[in-house]
C-alpha cells in the first residue's frame, strides 16, 4: 500500500481530518449560483460535503474517493439530507477502473489533486478529460505550497504552469488565489473548460 493511501485511510478512520468540513467552500457556492443543474463528478469527495451540497441544488452527483471510511460517512450524510448521490470507492487517477463513466457537465476537485503523487497526475488528467463532455466546466482547487509533511506523502501542490501543461485538453478560463491557513499559505482556484 502506498504511504499516501495509508495516511488518508488512517486519518478518516481514527481522526477528524482538518480538511474535512461540514460546510461547502464559498467558491463552490458561487460556482453553481444561477447555473442550470446537470451531471457533476466530485473528485476526491471525502465525506461528501460538496457532493451533498450539489445534490441539494438539483445536480446529479457522482462522488469518488479511495477511502472507504470517507465514502461510508458520505453515504450517511446524503441519506440524512435526503438527497440521491452515487458514491464510488475508487482512485481518482483510475476512473475507468473505478467504473466512473461520463459525460459530466461539471467536474469538481476541492483539495484532492494537490495531494496526488507526481507519478499519478498524468493518469488523473487523462481520466478527467475522458469523462468531461465538450464544454464541461472543471473547477480545480488546492494548495500551492504543501507543508513538508505532505511532501513526504508525494503531495506537490498545484501551480498554473502545471495546470496548463497537464490539463491541455482544457482551456484555462480563470485563476484566483486566496489566503490559506497555517502552514498552507496559498489556495489556488482554477476554472477550466473542456475543449
Amino acid at each position: 500500500m502506498r504511504l499516501d493511501s495509508f495516511y488518508y485511510r488512517f486519518a478518516y478512520r481514527f481522526t477528524k481530518p482538518r480538511w474535512d468540513s461540514s460546510e461547502p467552500r464559498p467558491e463552490l457556492e458561487r460556482l453553481i449560483e444561477g447555473r442550470r443543474p446537470g451531471r457533476v463528478l466530485d473528485l476526491g469527495c471525502g465525506t461528501g460535503t460538496s457532493a451533498v451540497y450539489l445534490a441539494e441544488h438539483g445536480w446529479a452527483v457522482v462522488g469518488v474517493d479511495f477511502v472507504a471510511q470517507a465514502i461510508e460517512t458520505a453515504k450517511a450524510r446524503a441519506a440524512s439530507a435526503g438527497v440521491p448521490v452515487s458514491f464510488v470507492v475508487g482512485d481518482v487517477a483510475q476512473l475507468g477502473e473505478a467504473g466512473v463513466e461520463g459525460p459530466f457537465d461539471l467536474l469538481v476537485d476541492i483539495g484532492c489533486y494537490h495531494a496526488i503523487p507526481d507519478g499519478m497526475r498524468d493518469a488523473y488528467a487523462a481520466g478527467v478529460a475522458g469523462v468531461a463532455r465538450s464544454g464541461a466546466d472543471f473547477y480545480l482547487a488546492g494548495i500551492t505550497d504543501p507543508p513538508a509533511s505532505w511532501r513526504l506523502l508525494g503531495a506537490g501542490g498545484i501551480s498554473p504552469a502545471e495546470v496548463c501543461r497537464r490539463f491541455s485538453a482544457f482551456a484555462l478560463e480563470d485563476e484566483q488565489t486566496s489566503a490559506g491557513m497555517g502552514a498552507m499559505r496559498h489556495f489556488a482556484l482554477y476554472h477550466l473548460v473542456r475543449k
